[in-house]
């Protein structure tokens, strides 16, 4: 699958109409998780009957009914996520929260099907037909959307966000880019002193721009704590104006951008680098953290996100299926504290920085770590004792209920 995003531009009226269409979604889909909530044991809610009960809602709301049917069965597919992960999560047994479905507060998004909305001949305009009133938007970007025939368009998502309208459209093509093997192969450390640190001795940092030689380097890219002294700025403007005021609406907006460049600082490094280190290598391997558990600690909790590991390895293993390569998460145990050389187990604290054996073997801990990551990947491969790590076949990685209702 494909996605490409634009921006829309349209009149104040359209943008409140998309705003009506997203309530709506949200509706949609809170009506049907309380539905399932207060069905009968004997009664199986299932995907089939959410959509039916969508159905009965476009019956019973005016505003239901406004809205494109198979943008209400979009909405309704959404509560029957939710419900499937938590399924899901029951059935796993691991230990910790399940997820049980919530009551959505904030729907930033409306998704059409194949219907409901009409492509200008030269596709850079959109209308959508129903009784909404979004009409005709403009489309704003490079994307080469004219190059698809409009029969694979097979959804359409409307996103609002802190600066303004987007349009997804989700392709169903097949995307691959393949590579010529060149014989390379590199495991992969990641870390907060630099972005990450390879089994050849590199550590990955960012470069200066501008006037200073290339060579100089400043540590791991940290966008939000270079961002957070503007950030808490624009946050604290929001408290000093008038709950529900207009101003606070304003300030409410500054702050969000703030936020939004963050993480689009974020997405495009980490695309950036997964897409270099992908194609200069046969064999990428890196650690299978669970980084949802490592932020529980409260002293690298920021450090650790500000870093974005599981944003880099979803970019990994999306381009590694696109170049035909092989990506391979490897269990994280002992991986620091493991001689690359002999094999012993050498003892050492987080604040120790280098690793130093009887054998003789002295470098880098991480350095050490990405050595032994890849000798893991390699006797995984040899032995055919792991799965290979699958890449998401879009272009732009976007939130799990649109990439789980493509999938399916």
């Amino acid at each position: 699958m494909l996605v490409l995003e634009y921006k829309v531009k349209g009149k104040k009226a359209q943008y409140a109409a998309i705003d009506d269409a997203i309530r709506t979604t949200q509706f949609i889909r809170n009506k049907a998780i309380r539905y399932w909530m207060d069905a009968d044991k004997e009664l199986k809610v299932d995907k089939f009957a959410l959509n039916k009960y969508s159905t009965q809602l476009r019956k019973e709301f005016m505003s239901v009914a406004e809205l494109n049917s198979m943008a209400v069965q979009s909405a309704a597919e959404r509560g029957w996520f939710a419900i499937s992960r938590f399924y899901d999560n029951c059935k796993s047994k691991n230990s910790g929260k399940k997820g049980y479905p919530r009551f959505q507060k904030d729907c930033r998004s409306t998704e059409y099907k194949t219907s409901g909305w009409k492509l200008h001949p030269t596709k850079r305009r959109i209308t959508f037909t129903d009784k909404k009133g979004i009409g005709e938007l403009r489309l704003l970007g490079k994307w080469n959307i004219q190059a698809y025939d409009t029969k694979d368009i097979k959804r359409i998502r409307l996103i609002r966000r802190a600066d303004g309208y987007y349009a997804q459209f989700c392709i169903g093509i097949v995307l691959s880019d393949i590579q010529p093997k060149i014989g390379a192969e590199i495991g992969l450390d990641v870390g907060i002193e630099s972005f990450y640190s390879d089994s050849n001795g590199h550590h990955e940092k960012a470069a200066f721009g501008g006037k200073l030689p290339p060579k100089t380097c400043r540590p791991n890219p940290k966008f939000l704590r270079k961002a957070e002294t503007s950030i808490k700025q624009s946050q604290r403007r929001i408290y000093k104006k008038v709950k529900g005021s207009l101003g606070r609406r304003k300030a409410r907006k500054v702050y969000a951008k703030k936020h939004l460049r963050v993480s689009r600082q974020r997405i495009e490094h980490a695309k950036r680098i997964a897409r270099c280190v992908v194609k200069s290598n046969d064999l990428v391997a890196y650690e299978d953290l669970r980084v949802s558990n490592m932020v529980k600690n409260h002293c690298l909790a920021k450090s650790i996100s500000d870093a974005s590991w599981y944003l880099f390895r979803q970019w990994l293993e999306y381009f590694a299926v696109k170049f035909d390569k092989l990506a391979v998460a490897v269990p994280p145990h002992y991986t620091s504290q493991k001689c690359s050389s002999c094999g012993v187990i050498v003892k050492k604290s987080l604040s120790t920085r280098t690793h130093n054996c009887s054998c003789g073997r002295s470098l880098h801990r991480d350095v050490n770590a990405a050595i032994n990551i890849l000798n893991l990947a390699r006797q995984g491969r040899d032995g055919q004792s792991r799965t290979n790590a699958v890449g998401v076949g879009i272009s732009t990685l976007v939130g799990a209920s649109l990439l789980e209702q493509i999938l399916t």
